[in-house]
């Protein structure tokens, strides 16, 4: 069996500051086995007899590639279709027909997700609005999808997935319907792939790249920021969103103490919020 390459707290405060200060990901003091998980194959194709030594390295050099490539193996990319299902739901019964009947003259409508991860959740939105809102087809609808990382967003423009990634949350019928059987993959269709339009953003910096937003999903995110970061990113999507649109956050995350400009609205079972004093 192959040991596992320690990590020690000095290592660890360093690995610390550099995810904080490039992506403001708090990563808290218990998560040694993390960098031990995920940095020891990294170490290893980079030559290095540890990870101390890498990390030595690292703290030597201007920032580049490998510093990219340890700052995203540290970063949680977990996801999954249709996750938590009671938000797609809201979008599907009443956020989506309320929206359609507001935009009807302009027929344009803008949904982002940020930190899209894998692809799970926007190609879950494009799956709902194909199967849903086919009078949508003719708008100008922009499904865009961000992450910070170039390595999970390349996969998510392949949108191919083995199985344990194909059967959480994605019911068979939407699988059967939407996706391709690769070998040991399955594969979602052209016309969903092309629905989305993935972009490299970090939340903590510019998304002067964006438009105007009318559903923004920004979900179990916050978890993973200080205060100061959550209350700078809330303000951020308050100038981003449109006045009657909705943001959409993790289900143990909330405006509540960050930002008095949302008002929670709840629709059933799931939680979402948008801008007071909007009717």
């Amino acid at each position: 069996m192959k040991q596992i390459m320690a990590v020690n707290t000095t290592d660890f405060n360093y690995l610390r500051q550099l995810v904080y200060h490039h992506s403001a990901v708090v990563l808290h003091s218990d998560k040694t086995y993390l960098a031990e998980l995920h940095l020891q194959p990294i170490a290893e194709s980079a030559g290095f007899a540890s990870i101390s030594e890498m990390i030595a390295y690292l703290k030597t050099q201007p920032f580049d590639g490998l510093h990219i490539q340890t700052v995203e193996a540290l970063v949680t990319n977990e996801t999954s279709f249709f996750r938590d299902i009671y938000p797609f739901e809201a979008l599907k019964q009443f956020v989506l027909p309320e929206l359609s009947k507001k935009r009807a003259v302009e027929r344009s409508l803008n949904i982002w997700c940020a930190a899209c991860s894998h692809g799970q959740e926007p190609y879950s939105i494009a799956m709902i609005i194909r199967e849903h809102f086919p009078m949508l087809a003719s708008w100008s609808v922009r499904l865009i999808a961000s992450d910070f990382s170039s390595k999970v967003l390349a996969r998510a423009r392949k949108g191919r997935y083995n199985q344990l990634e194909i059967k959480r949350g994605l019911p068979k019928t939407l699988r059967d319907k939407y996706f391709q059987k690769l070998e040991n993959e399955w594969q979602i269709h052209e016309h969903i792939r092309q629905m989305v339009e993935f972009h490299q953003i970090n939340i903590v910096q510019s998304w002067s790249s964006l438009p105007k937003i009318d559903i923004v999903f920004l979900r179990n995110i916050l978890i993973y920021f200080d205060m100061e970061t959550k209350k700078a990113l809330l303000k951020k999507v308050k100038q981003q969103l449109r006045p009657d649109g909705y943001l959409f956050l993790g289900s143990g995350e909330t405006t509540i103490n960050l930002d008095n400009s949302f008002e929670r609205i709840q629709f059933d079972k799931s939680i979402c919020y948008r801008l007071h004093d909007n009717s």
